[in-house]
Formats: structure tokens, C-alpha cells, sequence
């Protein structure tokens, strides 16, 4: 019998010091088999008895825990189970079993572009987006400035986003994400955003965030991003932890072994 999943528990106090508590999550999915193409297809099958969804396990029992202020990255290949567990994280997602804990405010970046609307403009957008990672409204006026400055989008600000280039859209979500002084930074492969340039700015403001003992969790098929800004990494295989220790060590142990 499993036991019942908890997720998403917040604390006043973070004397413990730890960030992140996962204790023997899982996470699964009910994947439908086949293909139906039309209603008499989907009755029939299913009278039949066929395409019953098959489960798949995206985690099985990890167990974790990330001290507040340390930079963690979680590595392995597609289908690992590395998005799920920043979406637990990020409180997107509850296991299926187990219990997830968080202490204080979360940011996730996972998708820098999807998370803005095409028909708003870009202030529109900040100030959508900044409400939906928990900003008060003055909080927003007053990084209004500094948010339109680093996305480097000048007077396309109060035009529709779907004027932007895939470049702008891309450095103004990731501006707005970053700019909330999260206690927990999750971030999905977003790193990746603009040129060369902007891309040594966003890692100079992840750098800040964790001078700022910001705690970190970024995934990423990068190893130079994850040895240059992470202390400790996770590798994943097949929804378990493979290994876990100094960020050098195990994406050399995941180049070598994948």
C-alpha cells in the first residue's frame, strides 16, 4: 500500500536549514495506448476491452534535500523524470506518492516564453506575469524599470508581444522571472535565451541570486552551465537517482556512462 502524497508544504521558519525535502516520491502517469480517430473507434475499443492506459512511472522514491542558499543541477536524458521533479518542486505538480516540501517563496522559470500572452503587450505582461509568481502590485511598479532595462526591448515594451522577435520574447520572460528575489530559483533549460552576450547576463544574475543565498535548482543538458553555476548535481536515469554529489564529479560520471 502506498502512502498518501503530500506536496507543497510551506513553513514560517526555516531553522532547519535545508530549502527543498523530497522523502520517497514518486510520480506517475496514466498513458492512453493507441490512437482512437473517432467515436465509434473509442466505444468499440472500449467495450472491447483494448487501449487501457498503460502507467508510467516518471520518478520512484527519491529521496532529497537541498540546504537553503546551495546551487543544485539536475542532469540525465530525455525521459528521466528531470522537468516532473522541477515541477514538484516548483508546486506545478503533486506526487503520486511521498511528500514535497519547500520553505518560502518559489520562482520557477520553465518555459520563458510560453508563460506570455502574444495579444498583451510586454508592460502587460510584466505586470500578468509578476502577479502570478506572487509579486504585490507595488512590488511590480517598482521593478517595472529595472525589468524593461535588462530584457533590452526599449519602446516595443507597450507593443503587443506578438510584434517581438523570438530573441525579445525570450529575454523579457526571463526577466520578468528572474526579478522576483525568490527564495527558490527553479529553472528548465531556460539559460539558453538570446545571444552569446545576453546569455553571460543572464548567468551574471543567477550568480547574484546566489550571492543573495537565493537557492537554486537548474535543469539542463548543458554540463559547462551546470559545473559553472551549481556546487552539487543529480543525475537521473529512468526516474531514479543515479548519482549525487559535487557538480564535477557527476557530470563526468554521466558523460562517461551515457
Amino acid at each position: 500500500m502506498t502512502s498518501p502524497a503530500v506536496a507543497d508544504v510551506r513553513f514560517a521558519s526555516p531553522d532547519d536549514g535545508w530549502a527543498i525535502r523530497l522523502d520517497d516520491v514518486a510520480v506517475r502517469y496514466r498513458v492512453p495506448q493507441g490512437r482512437v480517430t473517432s467515436l465509434k473507434e473509442y466505444v468499440l475499443g472500449r467495450a472491447a476491452g483494448a487501449r487501457r492506459p498503460v502507467e508510467v512511472a516518471a520518478l520512484r522514491g527519491v529521496t532529497l534535500e537541498v540546504a537553503r542558499g546551495q546551487a543544485i543541477g539536475v542532469i540525465g536524458p530525455n525521459g528521466s523524470g528531470k522537468s516532473t521533479l522541477l515541477r514538484l518542486i516548483a508546486r506545478v505538480l503533486t506526487p503520486t506518492s511521498g511528500r514535497v516540501r519547500t520553505i518560502g517563496r518559489v520562482a520557477p522559470i520553465l518555459d520563458v516564453v510560453g508563460a506570455l500572452h502574444p495579444d498583451l503587450t510586454g508592460r502587460e505582461n510584466i505586470f500578468l506575469n509578476g502577479t502570478l509568481l506572487g509579486l504585490q502590485l507595488r512590488e511590480i511598479v517598482e521593478r517595472l524599470g529595472a525589468i524593461v532595462e535588462f530584457a533590452e526591448i526599449g519602446d516595443f515594451i507597450d507593443l503587443p508581444m506578438r510584434t517581438y522577435s523570438s530573441g525579445m520574447t525570450a529575454r523579457l520572460g526571463f526577466a520578468i522571472a528572474s526579478d522576483t528575489e525568490a527564495d527558490i530559483l527553479v529553472v528548465d533549460e531556460a539559460l539558453g535565451v538570446g545571444d552569446e552576450r545576453f546569455q553571460r547576463k543572464c548567468a551574471a544574475r543567477i550568480d547574484a541570486l546566489l550571492a543573495g543565498q537565493t537557492t537554486f535548482v537548474l535543469v539542463s543538458h548543458d554540463m559547462h552551465s551546470v559545473t559553472r553555476l551549481c556546487s552539487r548535481a543529480i543525475w537521473l536515469d529512468a526516474g531514479v537517482v543515479r548519482a549525487d554529489g559535487p557538480a564535477a564529479d557527476v557530470t563526468r560520471l554521466y558523460v562517461e556512462g551515457r
